[in-house]
């Protein structure tokens, strides 16, 4: 009854774990956020990876599943540090986006709240001018969103783990204790048909 509760709790974790960084996906895909984007696709398949594990009862798929969630706690950890610019960092550098381009995060235009104004630079608006952004009236400012959204990240990246090593050791135990049935059995597989030995013993009489 443990082991099954523990899976299925496992098996609701992962699938909802999926969806959380599917939408994550999203909007680092709306704000051209490289360096997310490709954790959030290698966070995908791993997830999809320890939910495949989980249903078809393959732990190594979970112990993978597991050592990948430690990871991914330490890389939000990061994210949460490059936005609250903890020591050199600072949230309105390059890093994430490779230095390819100088988009920031989505939440940064469109957060709650928030009104843009873009003004073209030198009062003439054509497709090639460059234009001034200006973002007023945040309810929460973007990098307290994408702290958010990473702690929440955190939080069931733990939950994961917990649950993976507590369904990776029943497994372990399940297959154990299969491993060993008939294992101290008396009797062997092959019995061999041999007479009695009190036969073998028994004295031949001459009839006379």
């Amino acid at each position: 009854m443990g082991c099954c509760s523990g899976r299925c709790t496992l098996i609701f974790l992962c699938t909802f774990q999926l969806m959380v960084a599917l939408e994550r996906q999203v909007f680092d895909f709306l704000g051209y956020q490289w360096a997310p984007i490709l954790a959030n696709f290698f966070h995908i398949i791993v997830v999809i990876l320890g939910l495949f594990g989980t249903i078809q009862y393959r732990p190594r798929y979970i112990v993978v599943y597991a050592v990948w969630t430690a990871l991914w706690v330490a890389w939000n950890v990061f994210i949460i540090c490059f936005y609250l610019e903890v020591g050199d960092l600072s949230k309105e550098s390059d890093l994430l986006t490779f230095n390819i381009s100088a988009h920031h995060s989505w939440w940064s235009e469109h957060g709650p709240g928030c009104v843009r104004r873009e003004m073209p630079l030198g009062g003439i608006r054509n497709s090639d001018s460059q234009a001034y952004i200006s973002v007023m009236g945040c309810l929460l400012e973007y990098q307290y969103i994408e702290v958010l959204h990473s702690a929440f990240q955190i939080l069931i990246a733990l939950l994961g783990f917990v649950y993976a090593c507590y369904v990776i050791s029943a497994f372990t135990e399940e297959e154990d204790s299969f491993d060993f049935i008939g294992g101290f059995d008396p009797f062997p597989l092959y019995h061999v048909n041999e007479k009695p030995s009190h036969l073998l013993l028994k004295p031949m009489y001459l009839s006379t």
